[in-house]
Order: structure tokens, then sequence, then C-alpha cells
């Protein structure tokens, strides 16, 4: 696996590729089962896979929730090596945004409900960023999990408006044996709280209506900031130990 660092220099690794297809995966970092089942996917449909690790502060509307973000770059380099991947792209703030965020890519419905309702400014700071990752690695495919299933629906929403060539390949949450949906910022929760977090996922699958959800999660411990049903799925965020987690189901 080759590191690269720089613009550039991924830009002559590009035209070396040619015409091989290429499968992309974009990554803060911090490095779980659920990112290594997208690299998986990608490595096994296309010739050549890339993985960008970039902690993005463009998407943080909370400075603390930057700060505290669990991620370890030896360690996410050593389990792409494992993975058989091609290209690790790591750049830096300069490199991703020498005008220093003053374009940025806006949409202006669905990014305003749900998550973006909580965090202002976020999904501008993850469509920008991906849009400039499109625009570098210039991938076939490109590869994310339902758990963001906002995010996900965004970006198919701007490779459709902007006419961008790219396959956005939608894959399936990757789950705990008891249901927690696996992320970055489980490793923030205690031992209690990894206990309790798997209640979550437990409550909106249940046979209750929103209010007894919404209940029963109180009950339980979290902060709810939004239980929602929009286009026959259940959008759930709450709070634990002031941990940010979020899932979705599909809602019948």
């Amino acid at each position: 696996m080759k590191v690269i660092k720089t613009i550039d220099e991924f830009k002559e690794i590009r035209k070396n590729i040619g015409d091989r297809k290429i499968g992309f995966v974009p990554t803060m970092g911090g490095l779980h089962e659920g990112h290594l089942s997208l690299v998986k996917k990608s490595v096994n449909e296309n010739d050549v896979t890339v993985v960008s690790v970039y902690l993005n502060p463009t998407q943080f509307n909370d400075k603390n929730d930057l700060l505290t973000y669990p991620a370890d770059f030896d360690d996410d380099k050593e389990l792409l090596e494992k993975a058989d991947v091609d290209f690790l792209f790591a750049p830096t703030y300069t490199e991703m945004y020498p005008d220093d965020y003053r374009y940025k890519v806006t949409e202006n419905d669905l990014s305003k409900l749900l998550c973006g309702a909580s965090r202002p400014g976020h999904f501008d700071g993850v469509l920008t960023v991906v849009m400039k990752l499109f625009n570098i690695v210039k991938p076939h495919n490109a590869y994310f999990g339902e758990k963001d299933f906002q995010q996900l629906e965004l970006l198919r929403g701007m490779v459709k408006a902007f006419f961008m060539d790219i396959n956005i390949v939608a894959c399936p949450i990757v789950r705990e044996k008891n249901g927690l949906a696996i992320s970055s910022r489980n490793r923030k929760l205690s031992e209690k709280g990894l206990k309790t977090a798997p209640r979550l996922h437990e409550i909106l699958c249940n046979d209750s209506t929103l209010e007894e959800k919404k209940k029963e999660l109180e009950d339980a411990g979290f902060t709810v900031d939004y239980l929602t049903v929009k286009d026959k799925r259940l959008f759930a965020a709450a709070f634990l130990e002031n941990v940010r987690l979020i899932d979705n189901v599909e809602y019948k």
C-alpha cells in the first residue's frame, strides 16, 4: 500500500492507473469493522482501491467533538495494509482547503432536517469535502455505509445534480452481536455506556409508538435529539454519556 499526502502526487498516480476500475472509500479515520466492510467490497469489485483518511474539520459544528474524535493514523494504516488497499490518501487541511473553505457545496432541503437541524453546517462540510475527494480520486465506485443514511442520500443527490459519473454504492450497517451499530464514537463510551448503547437499536425495532420509544430511550438514559419517520425509515439520534449515537431502521 502506498501512502500519498499531496494532491499533486495523487494526480500523477491517477494518470498511471488509466482505465482500470477504481473503488474509493472516504473515511475520517478511527477505522472499525464497518469501514473495513466497505473496503472489502471495494477490493472485491474493483481493480484498484483507494481509501482516504482525513479528519474533516468543516463538518464539525462542535469543536470539542472534533478534538476528541477517536482516531489513530498508525492503527488505521495497519488495518488498511492488511485489507489489501492499494493507495491511502491522507492529505492535510492546507491541501484540501487552499481557499480556507471560502467555497462550499450546499443543499437546501434534506440537509436541513434530522442531523442537519441540530448540526448547522455539518452537511455543507460533508458535501464539500466529498466533492473535493471525488475530483481528486476520480473513482468509478464510491462506498458508503447505510448507518449515515441521510448522508448517503445527500451524496446520491449531489452526484446526480452535478452530473458526476460516479456510482454510489450503499453498504449495509455493520452491527455488534447485541445490535449496536459499529461507530468510531462508540470508543468514547464507558463500559457502562457500552452496555446501555445497544438499547437504541432494540427500542427502534420494538413494537411501540414513537412517543413510547422516546420515553423508553429517556428511561434508559439517552437524551433524544430526534426520533423521526421519513420515507419509510425510522431515524434516531440520541446522546449517551455526551456521545452522539445515530441509527436507522426500516419502518413498517
